[in-house]
């Protein structure tokens, strides 16, 4: 009941945070003390007043101001990746969202999403590179580099907040729902004003709109990049191997197609989906979903199309991953590879190791 009745009222939240409605207005000068107290957090940082860590190789953070899902993880793979393919050896340092253990943890082929995350998991999957969790981002950058003193750069998934690490590159990552009413909590979306300094702004969006770019940047000097997640098959989650083309599936009008997504914009997922062409019965579920009360079970359904972070859990318990309705949709990030040149070039100021 209590689960029920917080993501009733997440869900009134997110619908009211897209306007400037009544309940937007009655809780605007709760935002204005919650400004208040970020401003004057972010400014002691800057002041030296409360301390803050620099690590010995460059550190790059992706995150976001809007509150929930935007595509961070896609766009972190994206970066390592490219990174790679530079001739780096990137690093990724990550909170561990649902994380059981304290301090500063590697991320193995062996760890579980209750242990490490499942964002985290995806990312070392997906990528190989060395990824580490931990609360304190500077000492789980410091237990990083000590683990593999091969890595050059860190990448910190999220953590945009976290200024006790200080930062070579900021990445602030949006998606089509632009700044929302451009408020901040609780009456709006966002966790810093939309005007915060940043050294490039991606913008997660079928299309780039001069509005919507407007309503990310206003009058700030970023570069603004777009970013589109594609997705162009599915494998089955107890078979990886085997894979069927969305193409396919949407040529094959008689399949009763769901879908689910246990992300913090479900509505992204499946709007790809329908871009393929496929008629989906939608599932969506809460951000970080566990998957523990079986939510396919009376599923009337041939197949149910996933996310790899719901697909990390999943593959987990015994009675999911043996279903064999259950398929993964990897999606790829597509961004301008002058991103990745660029911020390059942003630390090539500091010795990288």
């Amino acid at each position: 009941m209590a689960q029920n009745n917080s993501s009733a009222l997440e869900s009134t939240l997110t619908r009211n945070w897209l306007r400037r409605g009544p309940l937007a207005c009655a809780l605007w000068p709760v935002s204005l003390l919650f400004r208040l107290l970020s401003g004057v957090r972010a400014a002691l940082f800057r002041a030296g007043v409360l301390k803050s860590s620099r690590l010995p190789v460059p550190v790059v953070v992706v995150g976001n101001i809007y509150i929930g899902g935007t595509g961070k993880t896609p766009l972190t793979i994206w970066l390592v990746q490219a990174l790679q393919a530079a001739g780096m050896r990137p690093g990724v340092i990550s909170r561990g969202f649902g994380s059981s253990e304290e301090g500063a943890r590697a991320v193995t082929a062996t760890s579980t999403p209750a242990q490490v995350g499942d964002e985290p998991l995806l990312i070392r999957q997906r990528t190989g590179a060395p990824v580490m969790v931990g609360r304190d981002r500077a000492a789980t950058g410091r237990a990083l580099l000590a683990a593999h003193p091969e890595v050059d750069i860190l990448i910190t998934d999220d953590g945009l907040q976290h200024y006790r690490l200080q930062r070579d590159v900021e990445i602030i990552l949006f998606d089509g729902r632009g700044a929302g009413n451009g408020w901040l909590l609780p009456a709006g979306p966002l966790r810093e004003p939309v005007s915060r300094r940043r050294d490039f702004t991606v913008i997660n969006a079928p299309q780039l709109t001069p509005e919507l770019v407007r309503a990310v940047t206003p009058e700030l000097r970023t570069v603004a990049v777009q970013m589109t997640l594609v997705g162009e098959y599915a494998e089955q989650l107890r078979d990886r191997t085997r894979r069927k083309a969305l193409a396919e599936l949407a040529a094959q009008p008689a399949l009763r197609i769901a879908a689910a997504a246990g992300i913090g914009n479900p509505a992204r997922f499946f709007g790809m989906l329908k871009a393929a062409g496929l008629r989906i019965i939608e599932l969506p579920l809460p951000d970080h979903h566990d998957f523990q009360d079986r939510p396919f079970a009376a599923l009337e359904a041939d197949l149910i199309l996933m996310t790899e972070k719901d697909a990390v859990k999943c593959a987990q318990i015994e009675e999911l991953s043996d279903d064999p309705r259950l398929w993964v949709v990897p999606v790829t990030a597509c961004i301008d590879r002058a991103l990745a040149d660029q911020i390059v070039e942003k630390c090539r100021g500091r010795s990288i190791a």
